[in-house]
């Protein structure tokens, strides 16, 4: 060719700011471009990012991979290997949890799908590769283990703690994978829990605290509906990365939204995103749309309130179908669910806000003094 090849330096100089979606530093402080071997026609090299990013890795790569076709336009071939580049959990809050993100999905009120969605993502960030739990802290309507499939009782284990000593842990209950804890687990089918606020702390202090969760990527915690004390609990328990506030359409929902951003924004925690459910119904036989609650609602709220909108899931009865048999993971089988994509972009746009959150240093705030 007319155009002489780039060395590996030329490559790694180009390529070496671009920022490592987790913490925002550039991707060479800590040698995670790799390999760089470079021939006639082509160029080829390694790239390690951690698992907490592994939604976003086809994305890392396209644009590393589309600088290089814009600056060596005669090379037709480019290839970049993807591999997980370790990087330990610190321990956070008063509870010492090892997790690199919290995430609270609630909703202003009952009945929006909160739980299925707060389901959905735990099971698409697992399914992307992150290490992920899923807390349930819905003490009075726990709603996890029906959508899961699974209503176990958790193990009471010995680990190691902080000083080489034995402690007792609660086990999560493990399903594909996924690290679940629940009131659910505890309290027989149809029993009732009549608890006051001191007791609600207490049970989601062990839930945090006491449950041996290891080391987790993202921590998703389904919230009770409405504007309760347990987040005020929880903002003093951890540092919350963010909430994300599900709703439908209709306006009487939006406005029970708006106070569940407000409550969030009182006790310190950033609002992460909203997400729109029962968005509108696609109609199978005719391929027709039906906004049944109306339309954009959330989309236009959302950028009223400054608030980033991370996707809208349909209307669709095999989702309502998942969650009654158990199987609520399967929103993600190509097969069963045709509206799979959509949960597949709020998980994208969620940990994409993070990372933006991470690269201007203000994804994790301090526990707010109360």
């Amino acid at each position: 060719m007319s155009e002489q090849a780039p060395s590996a330096e030329q490559i790694l100089a180009l390529l070496s700011d671009y920022p490592d979606p987790e913490n925002g530093r550039p991707l060479q402080a800590n040698k995670q471009l790799r390999d760089i071997q470079v021939s006639d026609d082509r160029i080829s090299m390694t790239l390690a990012l951690t698992t907490f990013t592994a939604p976003l890795w086809n994305k890392v790569r396209a644009d590393l991979i589309e600088r290089l076709q814009n600056r060596f336009s005669n090379l037709p071939e480019i290839s970049i290997d993807l591999v997980t580049h370790e990087r330990v959990a610190s321990k956070i809050g008063q509870v010492g949890l090892r997790c690199k993100s919290v995430i609270a999905v609630g909703s202003g009120k009952g009945g929006v799908g909160k739980s299925t969605v707060a389901a959905a993502v735990a099971y698409g960030l697992q399914n992307a590769g992150c290490k992920v739990g899923l807390c349930d802290v819905d003490v009075y309507g726990p709603s996890i283990p029906h959508l899961i499939g699974v209503n176990e009782r958790p193990e009471i284990i010995e680990v190691p703690g902080p000083n080489g000593e034995l402690v007792n842990k609660i086990q999560p209950v493990e399903h594909h994978g996924l690290k679940v804890m629940s009131m659910g687990f505890l309290v027989e089918e149809g029993q009732a829990v009549i608890w006051r606020g001191p007791m609600l702390h207490g049970a989601v202090t062990q839930f945090l605290r006491d449950t041996n969760w290891g080391e987790l990527d993202y921590l998703i915690i389904d919230m009770p509906p409405g504007t309760g004390d347990i987040a005020l609990t929880l903002s003093q328990l951890l540092p919350l990365t963010g909430s994300v506030v599900v709703c439908t359409p209709q306006e009487v929902a939006l406005l029970d939204a708006v106070k569940a951003i407000a409550m969030y924004r009182e006790v310190n925690i950033p609002v992460l995103g909203m997400v729109e459910n029962m968005s509108y119904f696609l109609c199978p036989d005719n391929g027709k749309r039906y906004n049944i609650f109306g339309t954009g609602g959330a989309r236009e709220k959302a950028q009223k309130l400054e608030v980033p909108f991370l996707g809208a899931v349909p209307i669709n009865a095999t989702i309502c179908d998942l969650g009654d048999e158990g199987k609520i993971g399967a929103v993600y089988d190509k097969d069963i669910h045709t509206d799979y994509d959509a949960f597949e972009n709020i998980c994208f746009q969620l940990v994409s806000q993070i990372a933006k959150k991470r690269s201007t240093g203000t994804s994790r705030p301090s526990l707010p003094t109360l």
